[in-house]
């Protein structure tokens, strides 16, 4: 049986995580947006009153 000896998968987990920790962090982190946000401006826009006929 294969779990009885953990030399070759600690080997595989070992190479696994190494493969996690250092190839797929710069690759997600470097993902752009297509749309960046803007920043609105500091005063708030005034709302508007509703001139619905409340029945």
């Amino acid at each position: 049986m294969p779990q009885l000896n953990p030399a070759p998968w600690f080997a595989i987990f070992v190479f696994t995580w190494l493969v996690f920790l250092t190839v797929i962090p710069p690759k997600v982190m470097a993902h752009t947006f297509n749309n960046e946000p803007t920043t609105m401006g500091a005063e708030k826009a005034a709302p508007e009153p509703w001139n619905w006929p409340w029945y």
